[in-house]
């Protein structure tokens, strides 16, 4: 499991929510540069951030500021908050985000978003909120869909989602456990990977996710923040109970595979050696035949 540090931006600044309400605030830190650095240096192995003025009023003032943060550090960065059009979406690719995660959009308009998913191959992480009955919230978890966790996940994968996000709707992540069962039914789905968004109590709970697999199927990642920030247990001991699943490889997805070789592709100049990169992963995904 990749570890994952949040940074909620609000007017600048790196911000936490106590209670999910952007209204409803505490400032962190003045400069957000320097958190994203210190988070990776602790050991973060990516970086989760935030647009608050974006998501809430459509106000994309703090994206200079997140542009300069994703050059800071040397590990991949994903950004969410306000990200609603094929302009943004590009913008946001274009600032050095390794992904984009996107919310509501993909609920409302799945035509858009598979189109985006067409364009912009494995780089589009969708975030689910989720109720206690697993019907999906949207908007700040400020209007129902009736749509449920099972049949957004089948239609999103098929729609070519990079991955999911699962949060869960009005959850005191400091005082209640993770919803095991959503985590569990979301593995056992999709082949795209499954990220714990929403929190957890302590390292039991990170032990827990941990363990949690359904036919050898695991979750992905987790995002910490404020448990972080509350003394629940530091960045460095959330990054060691993750490593005990670091000596696990493969067999991947065609979909793990496609994504990394779009990272790959990023990072190398030569078109051969993208080329020779694309042959391999073809070759693998096909059983080595």
């Amino acid at each position: 499991m990749e570890l994952y540090a949040r940074v909620n931006i609000l007017d600048g600044r790196a911000v936490r929510l106590p209670y999910g309400d952007v209204n409803d605030w505490i400032a962190l830190d003045d400069d957000p540069v320097n958190r994203a650095r210190g988070w990776v240096a602790k050991g973060a192995h990516r970086l989760h951030i935030v647009d608050l003025d974006a998501a809430a009023y459509g106000d994309y003032k703090n994206r200079d500021l997140i542009a300069e943060m994703i050059r800071a550090v040397d590990v991949p960065v994903q950004v969410g908050g306000g990200i609603r059009s094929q302009a943004e979406v590009e913008r946001v690719l274009g600032m050095g985000a390794s992904r984009v995660v996107m919310g509501t959009l993909p609920i409302i308009d799945q035509v858009l978003f598979w189109e985006l998913n067409r364009q912009h191959p494995h780089r589009i992480i969708v975030s689910l909120d989720v109720r206690p009955d697993f019907e999906i919230s949207i908007k700040g978890w400020t209007e129902q869909t009736g749509e449920y966790l099972e049949e957004t996940l089948i239609n999103l994968s098929s729609g070519g989602a990079a991955g999911f996000m699962i949060s869960e709707v009005g959850r005191d992540a400091l005082v209640e456990p993770p919803n095991f069962e959503a985590f569990e039914l979301a593995v056992s789905l999709v082949d795209e990977p499954v990220i714990a968004a929403g929190g957890v109590r302590d390292l039991d709970d990170i032990a827990a996710l941990v363990a949690l697999s359904v036919d050898g199927r695991r979750l992905a990642g987790l995002v910490v923040g404020r448990e972080v920030t509350s003394g629940r247990f530091t960045i460095e001991e959330a990054a060691e109970a993750l490593a005990v699943t670091e000596d696990i490889r493969g067999p991947w997805t065609r979909s793990e595979l496609d994504a990394a070789l779009v990272e790959y592709s990023r990072t190398v100049g030569d078109p051969a050696d993208t080329e020779a990169a694309a042959t391999f992963v073809a070759w693998l995904a096909s059983g080595g035949a």
